[in-house]
């Protein structure tokens, strides 16, 4: 496998407004689906996507693409983001000395866990980034989320949305290091290098209107083996803000990563913050998944050649929250 070049001609790095603003008017959404839309790109997952991606599961295999939820996680405090704390409340101990006020002999234990709703495995949602002031479908940002939370778009009104057909795009084994197929940080993915992934993969990593778009660079992997390092908000191989009218031409109903901030970092505009965030969230009504677990699925399809399986990614229901923990599970 050889590495393209990531050169973006296209790209004036002095002027990322001026590229964000143009992206928002080629490829917004804005109104495709109403003016009170709350549910963006899901909308193009239909009970016909979702019936024939069940038909996709073959040999009932189950991946799950979460990282564990503890304290050994990526985070560093950026935005006052922690990792998760699990504590018990009862435990075998109160049990056995019969304190727990239980009759008859029973005992039992319970816990509970204080995290951020972003810390680890994720899907953002369409209250989590705005442009100049502006939220999903045009909306006043100050009017959708308040400290009341997301009045409008919070992810209960999503939470059976998100089942339907995954792909798989392994960028990092079809471009990355032999050793382990990982893409260098800093690797920016173009439309090209995304093409010429599913062109290498075959038919069942074709990608069309309501897919969930899954690409895997190889930097969780590394973090497996080396540390996490600066995995929350370092460097890292993401999209590349030219890929913006890929996905939109594509109609794809979200794209996950295995980093922590999907986008290529840094970003590859002079004085810019996640600038491809900017534009698919608040214009194309586009979801988010950061943080996912690709390595286990990564390497079963490599096996068996097949990058296409049923996806359920169901976020929790918590009302008005911008984005939520999940446990997603890819079955084949």
């Amino acid at each position: 496998m050889s590495t393209p070049t990531t050169t973006r001609t296209s790209l004036d790095r002095t002027d990322p407004a001026g590229a964000v603003a143009a992206a928002a008017a080629r490829c917004s959404n804005w109104g495709r689906w109403g003016d009170d839309d709350v549910k963006g790109t899901l909308n193009l997952v239909t009970d016909e996507h979702r019936r024939h991606a069940a038909t996709l599961v073959r040999r009932g295999q189950p991946f799950s693409l979460a990282q564990p939820f503890d304290m050994d996680g990526p985070q560093k405090g950026w935005r006052r983001r922690t990792n998760p704390v699990h504590t018990m409340l009862d435990t075998g101990v109160e049990a056995e000395l019969g304190d727990q006020g239980l009759p008859h002999g029973i005992g039992g234990a319970d816990d509970v866990v204080s995290m951020p709703l972003q810390c680890s495995t994720q899907w953002d949602g369409l209250g989590h980034i705005f442009d100049h002031g502006r939220a999903w479908n045009g909306r006043r940002a100050a009017e959708v989320v308040t400290s009341a939370g997301d009045l409008v778009t919070g992810m209960e009104t999503v939470a059976s949305d998100f089942t339907g057909r995954g792909v798989l795009l392994d960028v990092g084994r079809h471009l990355g290091d032999t050793a382990h197929g990982e893409l260098p940080d800093g690797f920016a993915i173009l439309p090209e290098h995304l093409d010429a992934t599913i062109a290498a993969q075959g038919p069942t990593s074709h990608v069309g209107p309501g897919d969930f778009l899954v690409v895997r660079t190889g930097q969780y992997g590394r973090t497996r083996r080396e540390g996490w390092g600066e995995y929350a908000g370092g460097p890292a191989p993401g999209l590349s803000f030219t890929t913006v009218d890929w996905i939109h031409e594509h109609d794809v109903a979200a794209v996950a990563t295995d980093t922590w901030g999907f986008e290529v970092r840094p970003n590859e505009f002079d004085a810019a913050f996640q600038p491809l965030h900017q534009v698919v969230i608040p214009h194309l009504g586009l979801f988010l998944g950061e943080m996912w677990a690709l390595e286990e699925l990564g390497a079963d399809c490599a096996r068996d050649g097949v990058y296409e399986f049923l996806l359920t990614a169901p976020p929790l229901p918590i009302t008005g929250a911008v984005g939520s923990p999940i446990n997603p599970v890819a079955l084949k």
